[in-house]
């Protein structure tokens, strides 16, 4: 995801005001933890989640309360036509087992 420039405070402020509906349906949908960062260069966000097994967070775009959140945070980061954040997926290049 993609920080516009200059919205840096102004996203952890949103973040650390997450609505509590909000936090309740990622839980729902078995997130044990959710953590982004920030390349304050670049304006790049890199989110890392851990699910429950056999757990998926696909069905979490055709939540109501998942859109008001992206339509909140349009205005700060780069988004889709239907206000999702514009994501590039990462290939995993190593793994520590």
């Amino acid at each position: 995801m993609k920080l516009k420039p200059g919205y840096e405070d102004e996203y952890k402020k949103r973040h650390d005001e997450i609505w509590p509906d909000l936090k309740s349906e990622l839980i729902k949908s078995g997130i044990l933890k959710y953590h982004i960062f920030l390349d304050e260069e670049t304006g790049i966000l890199f989110a890392y989640q851990e699910l429950v097994q056999d757990h998926t967070t696909d069905d979490l775009k055709n939540n109501t309360v998942v859109k008001k959140w992206w339509e909140y945070m349009k205005d700060i980061m780069e988004t889709n036509p239907d206000n999702s954040p514009v994501v590039m997926p990462l290939k995993n290049v190593f793994d520590l087992k």
